[in-house]
């Protein structure tokens, strides 16, 4: 494009950008009642205010000074410890799953990652998941300097999606989950939309509005089987790490 050209089109863009956006009949009204024909005014959202730990006010909150609102996936009461607010894996109890089952969320979970045996790498650095729907997995792993597939550190949808970036703090330091959870849909059997999924890891986003490709397999291809609405699980992988702070926006 010579310099001619480029300036010409230049002009001509706002003139033709005006044209289309004042295309109806609104030469007798002012710009202000031009402006409002598209305002929309309702509904109005509902007001959300937070608490002193940044809980809005809409949420569920699934942990505070009792496990009321979990269970053991092997039935009866979750036997994991709860201090202060601090739910920490009891090794060797199970994984433990809430009462509640959920379909679109917004989910916030707080965990840490105690400081590794001398030893410890890979996936047995300290290791947890969180699973959406008791099927998806986003993966729990100390990935501060520790070396694994990529597929399998912190923030991975486990065994399928490598996170943008590793925004893993180092161990005992809190670490933040901010999950966007779209579920799958089925149609009888079938799929019919795969689930999505967006982690937000310490304030980065790690995964955007991730295809999930069906259940995270440690051994195996992920795969789609119709389900509806079903809790969130805590992975007991035999280690210490603790939890805090975990509630729940239904979407």
């Amino acid at each position: 494009m010579n310099k001619l050209s480029l300036a010409t089109t230049l002009v001509l863009l706002p003139t033709v950008s005006v044209s289309y956006a004042f295309a109806n009949d609104d030469s007798g009204l002012t710009r202000e009642q031009q402006a409002a024909k598209t305002e929309v005014w309702e509904p109005v959202p509902e007001v959300v205010t937070f608490d002193e730990n940044g809980v809005p006010s809409d949420a569920i909150k699934l942990l505070g000074d009792n496990l009321s609102a979990w269970e053991s996936v092997k039935e009866g009461e979750a036997a994991w410890s709860l201090d202060d607010g601090v739910l920490t894996v009891k090794p060797g109890t199970g994984d433990i799953k809430t009462k509640a089952s959920f379909c679109d969320v917004q989910l916030h979970v707080e965990w840490k990652a105690p400081t590794p045996d001398e030893g410890m790498e890979g996936q047995q650095r300290n290791n947890s998941g969180v699973f959406l729907q008791q099927r998806y997995e986003v993966q729990v792993l100390d990935s501060y300097d520790n070396k694994t597939y990529p597929n399998g550190q912190a923030a991975s949808v486990y065994k399928q999606t490598i996170p943008l970036v590793n925004a893993t703090k180092a161990p005992n330091q809190w670490q933040t989950y901010d999950i966007i959870f779209k579920a799958p849909t089925f149609n009888g059997e079938d799929l019919s939309t795969p689930g999505y999924v967006t982690v937000i890891h310490n304030g980065v986003v790690v995964q955007n509005h991730t295809e999930i490709q069906g259940t995270t397999e440690w051994i195996g291809a992920p795969k789609y089987k119709a389900h509806g609405c079903a809790p969130i699980q805590l992975q007991d992988h035999g280690n210490l790490v603790s939890f805090k702070n975990i509630w729940i926006r239904e979407l």
